[in-house]
């Protein structure tokens, strides 16, 4: 006797075949796969404030970068001790759209005024580290920066005193039309007045700065100094400074007091539509002490 014969299996639904079952399992998984690579701009609000990959927000940690070197290079106070950004090394970014964005990084710098180098390598170099918050688009992050292989202190000092006796030796008025001049050069002799307006345009830099804009100093295109009954170099000068977001050439007419070894004094004042409490500022070099950190 045969083995009754079974009949044949009931088709199953469209939705229920293997192959639409796979499709979906494979959907699934390249949703999850999305998720787990969101870019560094990316906030759930089940975890705020959540640290993403550094390698997808690059541009992040450059702009920290400058932030950064921005602030330490008004707070050193000293021309000679001028610093330019050389690379990021790592970096770690907070991203939350409600309280701004905390980066933490390492990076190297050089000496900003390459041409007085002696070409020894990375004994011009040095590391540092720096925690800077951005609150969303407002200017002036808060920063904590400290860095390694500065300029020895009594070496600093001496390049500084060099700068300040050549800049008391300048016949007054000064007649500056630009500086660099047309063809991208620094007359020697005016360099001082160069690296200065440098130094006293870093705080200017860093107040403007935000997550988005970035500043760098184009050209001086007008200087004067007073003549002081006091030590102190005291003068005046109109800066173009170039923003690359935008591409806006903004001029910014700063007023600076300096003297070797004690604080910097900048008042200034830019061109643009903003509101005045952006517009123009005045500080001096001991009297930051960024506190919004902890507030993130």
């Amino acid at each position: 006797m045969q083995p009754r014969r079974q009949p044949p299996p009931a088709p199953l639904p469209a939705g229920q075949r293997p192959g639409a079952r796979l499709l979906a399992l494979l959907l699934l998984l390249a949703l999850q796969g999305a998720a787990a690579a969101a870019p560094a701009g990316s906030w759930r609000p089940e975890d705020p404030g959540r640290p993403q990959d550094a390698g997808l927000s690059r541009g992040l940690l450059q702009q920290a970068a400058r932030a950064a070197l921005h602030f330490l290079n008004f707070r050193a106070g000293s021309p000679s001790a001028l610093r330019v950004l050389a690379a990021v090394q790592e970096g770690r970014a907070w991203i939350n759209p409600k309280g701004g964005c905390k980066v933490d990084l390492v990076f190297s710098t050089e000496r900003y005024n390459s041409e007085s180098l002696i070409t020894e390598g990375e004994e011009h170099l040095g590391k540092c580290s720096a925690r800077v918050f951005f609150k969303n688009q407002k200017p002036r992050p808060a920063i904590n920066v400290t860095c390694t292989r500065f300029l020895e202190k009594q070496k600093r000092q001496q390049e500084d005193y060099l700068l300040y006796k050549q800049m008391k030796q300048l016949k007054l008025p000064l007649d500056v039309v630009s500086i660099p001049d047309s063809h991208g050069h620094i007359n020697p002799s005016l360099r001082p007045i160069w690296d200065l307006a440098f130094l006293g345009s870093s705080y200017v830099m860093w107040e403007k700065t935000t997550q988005f804009l970035h500043y760098y100093l184009a050209q001086l295109t007008s200087v004067k100094q007073w003549k002081t009954d006091d030590d102190e170099i005291d003068f005046d000068y109109i800066v173009l400074l170039h923003e690359f977001s935008t591409q806006e050439i903004i001029p910014c007419r700063i007023h600076l007091v300096w003297y070797p070894g004690k604080p910097l004094k900048v008042k200034y004042h830019c061109q643009e539509l903003q509101t005045p409490e952006e517009a123009s500022g005045t500080e001096e070099g001991r009297a930051v002490a960024p506190t919004e950190l902890n507030h993130f």
